[in-house]
């Protein structure tokens, strides 16, 4: 099957910039890019002359599961929300993971993201039948995922300092009583999945390995986590020094980073990815730097969940590749990587006052949402540029947009203007999946259907764990004041804490 499409401005090149060209699909590859092409004899074609047309965004950290109930999460921190775990994802059928994956990959579709890493979570921990049942949605919807179930032996409660100290004795009794699955257990999950799923849908489902938080692992799963990633070769992705607590959590327990740990364990290297980033140090970012890993940011949920402002510039500067993610739903609202974009555009410009070339510009930005997030999830040669040889995962974006025109710098409108409203057509491996702003593969309404009734019967199956997270929460704010209010080699908060 070959498709051309013919006449459209073509954002391409080192830049990028645009340039009016054809380009030429063939099966799930781009065959050519340039002016006035041939068409070959059976080859459909699609008039591309009022469209853009850009390369797929890469979405390089979200999950999966927290599409379902999203909204819920006003004035929350990480650890809040990382304390309402049980009651957001547990009690889920492998049916509820599926519509919540789906929900998400239409709604990444149609802001103009093709390809998503997802570390999607269940409690206390996910089931082959649960994996499978995100795989599958993905490549019912169409979008290239990487698929790692974010999983820990160790419960969240026990890694907060002085948490436990703090609560009452019949509230302690419950805490205790929460599940977490022994280390065994989730790396037989791990070497399960990548047996049984990896390069599913024609190879657009990969999976990875994704310890969670590496305070919520043993040293023995971190060491497992490691030795499989080896023996399958495939990726590592786990939430790194997100918050001051995880960074304060991480240096009691090993008297060093967390970064320095995973180091220590065998898991830093080119397929290691960690996401946030927030409070990592200097020597930190050496050591990723040198392993050449890479870094998912996310900078709505930082600000969203009072994480702090991520040292990107740093990143950059000591080589360190940089992704971009929307992270989950819960935490960020959306799946909409424009909106990413934007954000990152903008959230570390206050750290820099009057020094502006040490801001982030538009083309360091629309790197991380293409080819740095593409690179962090193993793609990098792959996708994230619309150039021959590489997949044909392209976007085209109605040029007379209202956020679009006029257009005067095309890097600058698609990163500090743009929405996402003007995502008219996408495809993903050569595929068209996206039609005048509609997906062609599942029926949407149905879809939405069926995950309000999923979502009410998950709220109603799961208030007793709300209670629980209720009546924890004034205990783990103090807690977690506690912390913030220690000392710690860099500061990335907007304001003073304590």
């Amino acid at each position: 099957m070959a498709l051309l499409l013919h006449g459209g401005q073509v954002l391409r090149g080192p830049g990028p910039a645009l340039e009016r060209a054809d380009v030429l699909v063939e099966g799930d590859r781009i065959a050519a890019v340039g002016p006035s092409l041939p068409r070959p004899a059976d080859a459909e074609a699609l008039d591309a002359a009022p469209f853009l047309i850009v390369p797929g965004l890469v979405n390089a950290h979200t999950h999966a599961h927290n599409n379902l109930l999203r909204g819920l999460a006003d004035r929350w921190t990480l650890e809040d929300l990382l304390n309402h775990g049980p009651a957001l994802a547990g009690g889920r059928t492998a049916e509820d993971h599926y519509l919540s994956a789906a929900l998400g990959a239409v709604e990444m579709l149609k802001t103009g993201c093709t390809t998503a890493y997802d570390l999607f979570m269940a409690a206390p921990a996910p089931t082959v039948d649960d994996v499978e049942a995100v795989a599958r949605a993905y490549v019912d919807v169409g979008l290239r995922a990487v698929v790692a179930p974010a999983v820990g032996d160790l419960a969240f409660h026990d890694t907060v300092p002085g948490l436990l100290d703090l609560l009452p004795a019949d509230v302690r009794r419950r805490v205790r009583e929460l599940m977490t699955a022994p280390a065994a257990a989730l790396l037989r999950l791990g070497d399960e999945t990548i047996r049984r799923l990896h390069g599913t849908g024609g190879g657009r489902v990969r999976m990875a390995l994704a310890p969670t938080i590496p305070t919520q692992c043993t040293d023995e799963f971190l060491l497992g986590t490691a030795r499989l990633a080896r023996e399958h070769g495939v990726g590592v992705h786990t939430h790194l020094a997100e918050s001051k607590m995880q960074a304060i959590a991480a240096q009691r327990r090993w008297g060093h980073t967390a970064v320095a740990q995973l180091q220590k364990v065998g898991l830093l290297g080119p397929g290691f990815v960690g996401a946030h980033g927030v409070w990592l140090t200097g020597d930190d970012l050496g050591r990723l730097a040198d392993a050449g890993a890479a870094v998912a940011h996310n900078p709505a949920s930082n600000l969203r969940l009072g994480s702090g402002i991520a040292a990107v510039r740093e990143m950059l500067d000591r080589g360190v590749t940089v992704g971009l993610g929307a992270d989950g739903s819960m935490s960020s609202d959306n799946q909409n990587l424009f909106e990413a974009m934007r954000l990152a555009g903008l959230v570390g410009n206050v750290r820099f006052p009057h020094h502006t070339a040490r801001w982030i510009g538009a083309p360091d930005v629309w790197r991380m949402g293409t080819l740095g997030s593409a690179r962090a999830l193993g793609l990098g040669d792959e996708i994230g540029a619309v150039e021959p040889g590489r997949k044909a995962d392209v976007v085209l974006l109605r040029a007379d947009s209202t956020f679009l025109r006029p257009l005067s710098d095309v890097l600058g409108s698609l990163v500090y203007a743009e929405t996402g409203a003007a995502v008219d057509t996408v495809l993903v491996d050569g595929r068209v999946v996206v039609r005048d702003g509609r997906v062609l593969t599942v029926d949407e309404a149905r879809l939405r259907a069926r995950a309000q009734d999923a979502a009410e019967r998950v709220r109603r199956g799961n208030e007793g764990q709300w209670r629980l997270a209720e009546e924890i929460a004034p205990y783990l704010s103090t807690a977690c004041r506690a912390v913030a209010a220690l000392p710690y080699p860099v500061d990335r908060y907007a304001g003073p804490a304590g």
